[in-house]
C-alpha cells in the first residue's frame, strides 16, 4: 500500500512524517512554500517528546504521479480546495482507488463520490499546527491524534480496518467504524468554535457564542434528521494516549481556521462548517443566526487579512446585533 497524501499542511504533514518513519512508501503533494521547503529538507515535526524530521517524495501536482492499484489518497486539505483536487486527480487518471477525506466537515465525502467508487470518511481529532514552511507542531502524545476512518456513506469495510492498522503502526490512534458520517456530524460540534475564534481568540472557544452556535446546529440536525455521536465524551484509554503537551517555544493560534488566517492563506473553511449549519438551517426551515453570521464574518476577515482574535467581544457583540437588525 502506498500513501498519497493531497495536502501537506498539519495533519497532512502528521500523516506523511509519521507514515514515511514508520517505512511506509509516501508521496505528498504540496504547493508553494511548503513544497520547496519539503523538498530542500524534508518535513520537521516538533513534539511535547522531541523532533522528528522525514523525507519523503513530494510533487506539486497528481499529474506527476504514476498511480498504482494499491494507492491510498488521504485528501487532507481544506474543504474549500476539494473540488479542484478531485478533478485534477481524475484527471490524472485516479480512478478505483482509495480515497480518504480526512478533514473537517461533511461536505467533502459527497464531492469525492461522484468521481470516485472508493470513498472513505475520517473524523480527526488531532492538534497540530502549521505556521512556518517546513514545520509542524503535534500538541499531544505519546500519540500525536486519532483517526476513526469508515467507507462512506456507511458499512463495514475491509479496507477501512487496513488503514487503521497501518496508521496505528505509524504511531497514531485508528479504529474503523462502519457509521463515519455520525462520527464527522458529531465533529462538526467542535468545529462551529473555529469561526469564532478566528475573530476573538481562542479563548472564545468557551464563549457563549459557541454554545448558542451548538445550539442551532442541534436544532437544525433534530429537523433534518440526521444521526450524530458525542465525540466529546470521556475516554480515558484514548486520553492516556493523547495526552496534551507543550513544546519549546511554541503557543497555539487556536483553530485550523484562524491557522490560515495568520498565514494569510486567503481562505479559510468556514463556509463548510458553520456554513454548513447555515445551509441545513436554510433547507430545513430553521433559523441559524450565530452560524450565518460568523460564517459571514469569517469572509470578511480574510477579506480584511485580519489577524485571529483581532476582534473584542463588544465590537462583535455591536456587529452581530447590527447585522440581525439589518
Amino acid at each position: 500500500m502506498r500513501f498519497i497524501i493531497y495536502g501537506v499542511g498539519a495533519i497532512g504533514g502528521a500523516l506523511a512524517v509519521k507514515l514515511s518513519l514508520a517505512g511506509h512508501d509516501v508521496i505528498g503533494i504540496a504547493r508553494g512554500a511548503q513544497l520547496d521547503a519539503i523538498r530542500t529538507n524534508g518535513l520537521l515535526m516538533r513534539t511535547p517528546d522531541g523532533d522528528l524530521r522525514a523525507r519523503f517524495a513530494v510533487v506539486a501536482h497528481p499529474s506527476e504521479i504514476a498511480f498504482r492499484d494499491d494507492d491510498v489518497v488521504f485528501l487532507t486539505m481544506k474543504t474549500q480546495h476539494t473540488g479542484d483536487a478531485l478533478k485534477d486527480l481524475r484527471d490524472a487518471g485516479l480512478r478505483r482507488q482509495a480515497i480518504v477525506c480526512a478533514q473537517n466537515g461533511v461536505s467533502n465525502e459527497p464531492m469525492a463520490l461522484r468521481y470516485f467508487d472508493s470513498v472513505y470518511g475520517a473524523m480527526v481529532e488531532m492538534p497540530v499546527s502549521f505556521l512556518t514552511p517546513g514545520e509542524i507542531v503535534a500538541f499531544r502524545h505519546p500519540r500525536p491524534g486519532l483517526l476513526e476512518i469508515g467507507r462512506y456513506p456507511k458499512g463495514a469495510s475491509e479496507m477501512a480496518t487496513k488503514l487503521c492498522a497501518s496508521l496505528e503502526q505509524a504511531g497514531f490512534l485508528g479504529v474503523a467504524r462502519d457509521d463515519i458520517m455520525r462520527r464527522k456530524y458529531g465533529k462538526i460540534f467542535v468545529n462551529l468554535a473555529n469561526g469564532i475564534d478566528i475573530a476573538l481568540g481562542a479563548a472564545a472557544r468557551d464563549s457563549a457564542f459557541v454554545a448558542r452556535a451548538r445550539d442551532e446546529a442541534r436544532a437544525v440536525f433534530a429537523a433534518a434528521g440526521i444521526a450524530y455521536a458525542d465525540i466529546t465524551a470521556p475516554d480515558p484509554a484514548r486520553d492516556a494516549l493523547m495526552r496534551p503537551g507543550t513544546v519549546e517555544g511554541v503557543v497555539g493560534v487556536g483553530s485550523s481556521a484562524a491557522q490560515s488566517l495568520a498565514r494569510g492563506a486567503g481562505s479559510v473553511e468556514v463556509d463548510y462548517l458553520n456554513g454548513e449549519i447555515a445551509y441545513l438551517g436554510r433547507l430545513h426551515g430553521v433559523e441559524t443566526p450565530v452560524n450565518a453570521f460568523f460564517t459571514e464574518l469569517a469572509a470578511r476577515l480574510v477579506a480584511q487579512g485580519a489577524k485571529p482574535g483581532s476582534m473584542t467581544e463588544a465590537e462583535v457583540n455591536e456587529m452581530f446585533t447590527g447585522w440581525r437588525a439589518s
